[in-house]
Parts: C-alpha cells; sequence; structure tokens
C-alpha cells in the first residue's frame, strides 16, 4: 500500500490519518475544498493537511494554486483564524487563474475538532461511509470507504491485477491458487496472501457495498464455491474472468446449484471495458477501468438498489374539500409534488400504493413514472398499503433497501432523503426521520427488515418496525420539510410556508 503521507495523496482516510499523525506534534491545518465551479480536478469536500512548518498531504488542484494553499495555510495556523479562499473565476488572486475556466472555494481551518477528525478517519477505516461535519465548513460532506477488491486466482492475470491495485492506493484482498503463485507474490512484495486451499474452506470473506470481486481462473472444481461466496456478500461488482461461452456454463452451474437466476446475473462477464484483452496486463488495465466505472455509479447513483414506496392510499377523510392529494399546491397537485421526489435519481424501483376509485391519483403517478399498487383493503389501516408495497419489492432481489414516502408530506426535499441514504452502512438496519424529538416518514429500511415490514397489522406504519430494531439511525427533519396535507387548514398554511 502506497504511503498515506505522501504529497498526492487522494482518499479522506489518508490524509486524515496524516492530519492526525502530525497533529501529535504540532499544529496543523485542514484545508477543505468546500465548493466548486465549472470544470475542477477535485470535488467539493476534497482534503489536504498543512502542517505548520509547510509539508502537505492531499492536492487540491491540478498544481495550479497547491503552493499558495500551503502559504495561506501556514498563515492561518500562525493568527489562529478560519480563512475562506476562491481561486479561479471571481477570485482577487488574478496572477493565478485557473486553466479550466472554473473556480473553487477553499476553507482553511487552523485548529479543527481533533475528535471529530478522529472519528471520521476511524470511521472510514472500520469500512463505513462516514460524514464530516465542523461548524466552520459552510456544509458537511459524505464520504465512501476506500475502494477495496477482492482477488481470487492464479498465474498472470492475478497478480498483474493486483499490482494495479496496490499502484492505484486501492485496498486490496489477494487469494492465490498454489505455492508458486503465492511465492511470486511475495517476490512482488505482496506479504498478506491468503491461500484456496480447498473450494470446501473458503477464506473468510468480508465483501461490502464498497468491495469488488474478481475470480481470475478457470476450475470448474473452484468457481462455483468462490462465486456463491461473493454472492452472498455486498460487493457492488462480481466478475469472472473467460469467455462468454465460459460464462454461460458458469451460470448453469450456478443454476445447478440453486443460485436464484436474479443473483446468477450478478456475475459479470467477460469482464473489462475493452474486450477480448489477451496479454495479462492490458486485462488488468480493462478490468480495473471497469470496476472504476461500477464505483462511481454506484457513488454517483447512491439509490440505484432502492425501491421507492410511495404510499398514496388515504382516504382524505379530514380535508373538507375533495381529494387532499388533488389539491392545488404552487400550481399543481399535492401528490404531484410528493411524485417528483428524487424524479433526477436512477432507483430500483418506483412502487405508488392507491386506493380503489382513485384513477386520478393514478393518472398523476403514472406520468410521473410509478408503478401503481391498488389496495384493495385501505380501511383496514396504513399498514395494509405498505404491506401491498412491501409484496412488489419482496419479488425484486436485487433491491438492498426501501425508501417509504407519504404522498402527503410534499416538502420532503431531496437533500433530505440523501442524508437519510447516506446515514445506511452496511451495519444499518434502518434510518429514519426525527422532527422536534419525534419520529416520523420518511424513513429507509434494509433488506434485512423486509418480512418484518411485511408483517405488521393495522393502522400503523413503519415507526413500529423501527422502533424494535438495533443498529438504527435518526437524522434531523427540518420543520419546512415536516408539514403534512391532512385539512384545508393544514394546504393554507402550506402554501405560505412555500419556498420561493
Amino acid at each position: 500500500m502506497p504511503n498515506p503521507s505522501r504529497l498526492y495523496a487522494e482518499h479522506p482516510q489518508n490524509v486524515l490519518a496524516q492530519w492526525l499523525a502530525w497533529r501529535q506534534t504540532g499544529p496543523v491545518a485542514l484545508v477543505v475544498v468546500s465548493s466548486t465551479e465549472g470544470g475542477s480536478v477535485r470535488s467539493p469536500g476534497a482534503l489536504m493537511a498543512v502542517s505548520s512548518d509547510g509539508r502537505r498531504c492531499g492536492y487540491i488542484s491540478g498544481g495550479c494554486v497547491d503552493a499558495d494553499v500551503v502559504l495561506q495555510a501556514q498563515q492561518a495556523i500562525e493568527d489562529n483564524k478560519v480563512l475562506t479562499l476562491r481561486y479561479g473565476a471571481g477570485s482577487p488572486f488574478i496572477d493565478m487563474p485557473l486553466p479550466c475556466g472554473g473556480a473553487i472555494e477553499i476553507t482553511i481551518l487552523p485548529s479543527a475538532d481533533e475528535n471529530a477528525l478522529r472519528q471520521c478517519h476511524d470511521s472510514l477505516r472500520a469500512r463505513n461511509w462516514t460524514r464530516l461535519s465542523l461548524p466552520e465548513l459552510p456544509s458537511s460532506f459524505v464520504y465512501r470507504p476506500k475502494l477495496r477488491i477482492r482477488i481470487a486466482g492464479r498465474g498472470a492475470d492475478a497478480l498483474a491485477l493486483a499490482r494495479l491495485v496496490r499502484a492505484g492506493g486501492y485496498n486490496l484482498t489477494l487469494q492465490l491458487r498454489d505455492g508458486e503463485d503465492i511465492d511470486e507474490a511475495a517476490l512482488d512484495g505482496f506479504d498478506d496472501v491468503k491461500a484456496l486451499k480447498t473450494p470446501q474452506d473458503l477464506p473468510p470473506a468480508a465483501d461490502d457495498t464498497s468491495t469488488a470481486f474478481l475470480l481470475m481462473f478457470h476450475d470448474p472444481d473452484w468457481e462455483a464455491a468462490l462465486l456463491k461466496q461473493a454472492l452472498r456478500g455486498q460487493a457492488f461488482y462480481i466478475g469472472a474472468v473467460g469467455s462468454r461461452k465460459t460464462q454461460n456454463r458458469r451460470k448453469a452451474h450456478l443454476e445447478q446449484e440453486g443460485v436464484e437466476a436474479a443473483q446468477i446475473t450478478r456475475v459479470r462477464g467477460p469482464i473489462g471495458l475493452v474486450p477480448s484483452m489477451r496479454d495479462a496486463s492490458m486485462l488488468a488495465i480493462s478490468a480495473l477501468a471497469e470496476i472504476v466505472s461500477a464505483y462511481k455509479d454506484t457513488t454517483i447513483n447512491p439509490f440505484a438498489n432502492t425501491a421507492i414506496i410511495l404510499l398514496a392510499a388515504g382516504q382524505s377523510e379530514r380535508f373538507q374539500d375533495g381529494d387532499k392529494l388533488l389539491a392545488d399546491l404552487a400550481g399543481k397537485p399535492v401528490l404531484g409534488h410528493a411524485a417528483a421526489m428524487l424524479a433526477d435519481q436512477p432507483v430500483a424501483a418506483r412502487i405508488a400504493v392507491t386506493g380503489p376509485g382513485q384513477a386520478d391519483r393514478q393518472r398523476i403517478l403514472k406520468a410521473a413514472g410509478w408503478q401503481i399498487v391498488e389496495n384493495s383493503d385501505t380501511t383496514s389501516g396504513q399498514s395494509t398499503s405498505l404491506r401491498a408495497g412491501m409484496d412488489v419489492v419482496a419479488g425484486m432481489p436485487a433491491v438492498e433497501q426501501v425508501l417509504i414516502l407519504l404522498a402527503d408530506m410534499p416538502f420532503v426535499s431531496d437533500a433530505h432523503l440523501h442524508a437519510l441514504r447516506e446515514a445506511m452502512t452496511s451495519e444499518t438496519t434502518a434510518s429514519m426521520s426525527v422532527n422536534r424529538n419525534a419520529l416520523c416518514p420518511p424513513a429507509i429500511f434494509s433488506k434485512a427488515t423486509f418480512d418484518q415490514l411485511k408483517s405488521i397489522s393495522g393502522d400503523v406504519g413503519a415507526k413500529q418496525v423501527f422502533r424494535a430494531l438495533s443498529h438504527t439511525q435518526t437524522c434531523q427533519l427540518p420543520d419546512s420539510n415536516a408539514p403534512d396535507i391532512d385539512t384545508v387548514e393544514d394546504l393554507a398554511r402550506a402554501t405560505g410556508a412555500l419556498p420561493a
């Protein structure tokens, strides 16, 4: 693994590790990219650590302004003063334009909260998504654990990919088939290789949602065992080297072994962005490029494995002027606001539950791209609508989480839904909103809770399940997001509270 104190460390875990180390011997500044405009080398949340004597770890540009940032950080340490600086378009530093034509804003913290940074670092090291939130920053930033790649293989292909993974600074788990390869790996400096002894005695795997698994050898006696093990985990990418014919044989074998079809589709192959690579080094580059692409997709599209259930079957019994979900709110129906939540986000499914005779609601929802489920038993309480939605989710094995929304809460922001999603780590069973110390929708539940969500009864919702769970998180729902529409008076108040 490359030295995390190197000049161009990228991952927050490495930069924070160096900040903590330097902090033991003297003051050290934390530089945070707080925002960007147009083209930029780094994203908001990128970090740099700068010691009082000018050493740095991390980078915030392609070399355009980093040297000046170090000088500014040293001055901030001397003055013990937080600095906010802008480089590029609109900056007072006209002698340091950014070639990309954009702009970056940074915040320099001369003495950041050590406990907060340690907690963030330790959480990333423990393979958890984490949030850095400091009072001096204009916003908080969410960080994902380092990309980890687990390779089970033999021969040149496995070792070539392992070298690339190490050079990229990613986490590596290398599992090799025989003594010759293990000896070669030792000569290459891989000193933590796990031996594959028998298919019945595999090394334990701990694949999380930031792990990619690659099977990089051909041996029918091993393939099913290794792939079945990977499919039981949470790896965002599972691939196997070989031709299309080989992949078809493998998938047929997995089917014979009783693996569900939806799980088998997770196995990618032939692997690589560039097809038919015959040299180990080029195959490694092609495979790593595909993994990085998949990793980026799961980072940019955090709801890709999440099904949304929108509960829209209420009878509007307290609303004195017709159907509350069809009432006008800022030029469109109340339901139209709820139906537009996360509209630009790829999701596993959008499932809207309505009651019988609610054709106008169904028309609005269909136009917004929702799959309609009709609950014929709405008089038995909200639980019947939730169960109706969960029955559909149960037929979608690839769904890992379900997000539950209420149609009469039109003000919930996408930002809050992202916060709920970001709170879901590999160990979290559910993340629910809280407003004024009270649990409330919306909420996200992991796959481990699906049976419990399907078993509730009466006029209760998911809150009952949440209270019975352990390893849960809550996210503060702002007052501006919290209003629901039950009465005409609620609608009148909501109209006045609409954001500009």
